[in-house]
């Protein structure tokens, strides 16, 4: 059985923690990255989680941002926090290590700044955020082994994945520079596991909450899971759980999900 790794932005675990164990019981990932946990790590519904067998690590923080570490597999380690603003205290990056039969695999779990309004320090707090997470996949990649970035990234890469692009043109998700250090990314050798299996437009992550987005599916494509090439080389099917958007009082965002061939210890 292949390894699947997935990643959704839960918009605060407590509040979703029954849509989040019956997906997962559906969707059986054997990763996956929660992004804006909104919780303490004390307050973290763990022992539900860890009742279907997965271990858990957070990086908690209070009332916003906040990312978990959910696997079937035994962490080898794990470390919380971006390199490079030593006063950069938001809860936005987890990162963890699990055995392979043959070597190891990497998970970095991220949750992006939005960056909006574009004309205050907030913009260029995503763009630094960006460049350090670009000078941390350039070390990452060094060491060629499977990895996986996977997350928000508060990024629409391309116009087919708004459903309005001229609407977007100077917010901070689709604005020339923030998709510019997104393809800094992929120019290192990360592939987007979305696309490296279909071009189709009109595949939504995200769907706000206003003007019935959903329903009238008027959504963004800003959650993304990026391979190293060892990682893409074992890629064997992609999916985005959009039913889950449909669910009571869902999140904002649905799961995204990659199958790796790829074996456990």
């Amino acid at each position: 059985m292949p390894i699947r790794v997935a990643t959704w932005n839960v918009n605060s675990v407590r509040q979703r923690i029954d849509l989040l164990l019956t997906w997962l019981k559906e969707c059986q990932p054997d990763i996956v990255c929660l992004q804006e946990i909104k919780c303490v790590d004390e307050a973290f519904p763990r022992l539900e989680i860890e009742a279907l067998g997965y271990n858990v690590v957070t990086h908690g923080q209070k009332t916003f941002n906040g990312v978990a570490l959910l696997s079937k597999l035994r962490f080898d380690e794990t470390k919380s926090g971006l390199a490079g603003d030593d006063e950069d205290t938001h809860a936005r990056f987890l990162e963890g290590v699990v055995t392979l039969k043959r070597g190891v695999l990497r998970i970095a779990c991220l949750y992006l700044p939005n960056g909006n309004p574009v004309g205050t320090d907030k913009y260029p707090y995503k763009l630094k955020w960006m460049s350090r997470l670009l000078d941390y996949s350039k070390e990452r990649l060094k060491e060629e082994v499977p990895l996986i970035l996977a997350g928000d990234f508060n990024v629409i890469p391309h116009a087919r994945d708004v459903h309005n692009p001229a609407a977007w043109t100077e917010d901070a998700l689709f604005k020339t520079e923030t998709r510019e250090s997104f393809q800094s990314l992929l120019g290192l050798g990360l592939t987007d596991a979305l696309r490296a299996v279909t071009d189709e437009g009109g595949l939504y992550t995200f769907w706000d909450y206003q003007a019935g987005a959903w329903q009238k599916n008027q959504g963004l494509r800003i959650d993304h899971l990026l391979l190293s090439p060892q990682a893409s080389d074992k890629l064997a099917n992609v999916g985005v759980d959009s039913y889950v958007r449909g669910w009571e009082k869902p999140s904002d965002h649905v799961p995204v999900w990659a199958d790796l061939d790829l074996e456990a210890a």
